[in-house]
C-alpha cells in the first residue's frame, strides 16, 4: 500500500508546485514599472527635518525627478500621504494643502491643514516672495533629468504639529501617493536614510538635516491610462507604400456623444467646443482618425547618399485640447551611434546599457519648437537626422532603416507590425513569386486557348 501512496503523493506534490508556480507567474501583471530604456529611472521624495518645534518639527520636502525623459507636465504634481499619528500642518511655504479639513478643536491659531490624509500641490508662479521657498512655485511642472536637470526638482516647506519632537518619537507618514497629474506612479514605503547635508550659498559651511527619509515612486504606463497615447507611421523613398499607424492603436471611434468620442475636423462648431474646454484640460478632444491617438510620430527615410542617409521625423498633435510643453521623443535605432547632424531639434544620447549606443532623446529648441501646439495647422513639429553609413552594419533591407521603438513624453508608442514595414523593391514578394506567376499564367493561357478551341 505504501508503494502505491508514495508515487501518488509525489504526483500530487508536483501538481501543487506547478499550480503555485502558475499562480505566482499570473501575479506579475502588465502593470510592472520596469522601463528597459530607463531601468533606474524613478521619482524620489526626500523629507528632511531641519528643526524641532514645541510640538513637532519643520521639514523641507523635495521631489526629485530622476527619470531621463519622463517629465511632469501641467497641471502638475500632487503629493498625498497618511499621518502615522494625529499630526497637523501648521503652516507651509512653496506649497499648499488642497483641503483644510476639520480644525474645529483648535482655539486661537488655526492649522493650515488638519486632515488625516492631506494632499499637497505646488504654488503657481508669481506668488509673493514671503510664501516661496527654493525650487517651488512652478505650477507643479518638473522637467526630466536629461532634458533640463536644473529644473528636475520641486520643493516645499511645512511645519508639522502634534508630532514627535525627536528622532525617537517622530513617526514616518504612510501610504504615499503621487499624481503627475494623473495616476501612473506607485510609491514604496518611507525609509529612514542618512541625513542630508546642505551647503551654504557661499560654500563655506555645511549643515545637516536632523532626520531624513526617502520615498521612491516608479511609473507604469498601464496604470496611467487604459490605452496607448501615441503611434508610429512609416514611409521611405524606395517604396511607394506609406505604412499608417495600426488601426485602433489608441482606441476605436465611437459616437461624439459618448465619453472618449472623437471630433470631425470639419465640424462647423469645432472652435467654440475647443474654447469652452480650455487648453491643458485633462479630457482629450481627439480628431477622428483610424488610429485615434492624440500623437502620431512619422518616420520617413528621405534620401540616400554615398556615405550618408537622411531621415525626416514629424510629430503631429491630434488633440484639440492639449498643448504639449517641453515635449520629448525617445528613439531606439542601431545607427544612432553614427548620427552626424540633427536639424532644429536638441539631441542627447541615452545609454541605458553602456556598451550599446542605440537610443537618442530628441526635444524642441527653446522659444522655437519646444511647444507642440494643439491639433490644427500649427499642430506639428519636424526635423531631419543625418546618419553616417557603417558598412559593416548598414542596410536598407528588411526594415533596418526604421526604429525599434519610439516613446513620446515617456510613453511607449504603438509600432506597425514588422511585416508591414516598407521593404526594398528587390526584396518584395514581386521578385520571389514572379517566375511562378509567369509559369502559371502561361499554362493557364494555353489551357484556356485549347479549351476555347
Amino acid at each position: 500500500m505504501g508503494f502505491l501512496v508514495s508515487p501518488m503523493m509525489s504526483l500530487f506534490s508536483k501538481f501543487t508546485v506547478l499550480l503555485l508556480f502558475v499562480l505566482w507567474c499570473a501575479s506579475f501583471t502588465s502593470t510592472e514599472a520596469y522601463d528597459p530604456l530607463d531601468p533606474t529611472g524613478n521619482i524620489t521624495i526626500k523629507w528632511d527635518i531641519i528643526s524641532w518645534t514645541a510640538d513637532g518639527y519643520v521639514a523641507v520636502v523635495t521631489i526629485y525627478n530622476f527619470q531621463q525623459y519622463r517629465h511632469i507636465q501641467a497641471p502638475g504634481w500632487s503629493l498625498g500621504w497618511t499621518w502615522a499619528k494625529k499630526e497637523v500642518i501648521w503652516s507651509m511655504l512653496g506649497g499648499q494643502a488642497t483641503d483644510q479639513g476639520d480644525c474645529s478643536k483648535f482655539k486661537g491659531n488655526i492649522p493650515h491643514c488638519c486632515k488625516k490624509s492631506p494632499t499637497v500641490v505646488d504654488l503657481l508662479p508669481g506668488i509673493p516672495y514671503n510664501q516661496q521657498t527654493a525650487n517651488c512655485c512652478k505650477g507643479g511642472v518638473i522637467s526630466s533629468w536629461a532634458q533640463d536637470p536644473a529644473n528636475a526638482a520641486s520643493s516645499f516647506q511645512l511645519s508639522v504639529g502634534s508630532a514627535g519632537t525627536s528622532n525617537k518619537t517622530v513617526r514616518l507618514p504612510k501610504n504615499f501617493t503621487l499624481k503627475a497629474p494623473g495616476p501612473g506612479y506607485t510609491c514604496a514605503r518611507a525609509k529612514i536614510v542618512k541625513p542630508t547635508r546642505f551647503m551654504s550659498t557661499d560654500k563655506r559651511r555645511i549643515t545637516q538635516a536632523l532626520m531624513t527619509w526617502n520615498v521612491t515612486c516608479t511609473y507604469s504606463q498601464f496604470l496611467a491610462q487604459k490605452t496607448p497615447s501615441c503611434c508610429v507611421s512609416l514611409s521611405s523613398f524606395y517604396n511607394d507604400t506609406i505604412v499608417p499607424c495600426p488601426q485602433c492603436s489608441c482606441g476605436c471611434q465611437r459616437n461624439n456623444s459618448d465619453s472618449g468620442g472623437c471630433v470631425d475636423p470639419n465640424a462647423p462648431h469645432l472652435a467654440s467646443v475647443v474654447s469652452s474646454l480650455g487648453n491643458n484640460n485633462p479630457m482629450p478632444l481627439v480628431q477622428c482618425t483610424s488610429h485615434m491617438c492624440p500623437i502620431r510620430v512619422h518616420w520617413h527615410v528621405k534620401l540616400n547618399y554615398k556615405q550618408y542617409w537622411r531621415v525626416k521625423v514629424t510629430i503631429t498633435n491630434f488633440n484639440y485640447n492639449m498643448n504639449y510643453t517641453q515635449w520629448n521623443l525617445v528613439v531606439q535605432h542601431p545607427n544612432f551611434d553614427n548620427l552626424t547632424q540633427i536639424f532644429s531639434f536638441n539631441y542627447q544620447s541615452l545609454s541605458p546599457y553602456s556598451a550599446i549606443n542605440d537610443t537618442a532623446m530628441l526635444w524642441g529648441v527653446k522659444f522655437y519648437n519646444d511647444l507642440l501646439m494643439q491639433a490644427g495647422p500649427s499642430g506639428n513639429v519636424q526635423s531631419e537626422l543625418l546618419f553616417r553609413k557603417d558598412m559593416s552594419t548598414f542596410t536598407f533591407d528588411k526594415g533596418w532603416a526604421f526604429p525599434r521603438r519610439i516613446y513620446f513624453n515617456g510613453d511607449n508608442c504603438v509600432m506597425p507590425p514588422p511585416d508591414a514595414y516598407p521593404w526594398l523593391p528587390n526584396a518584395s514578394s514581386r521578385q520571389l513569386t514572379s517566375p511562378l506567376v509567369l509559369m502559371i499564367a502561361f499554362f493557364s493561357a494555353l489551357a484556356f486557348l485549347y479549351g476555347y478551341a
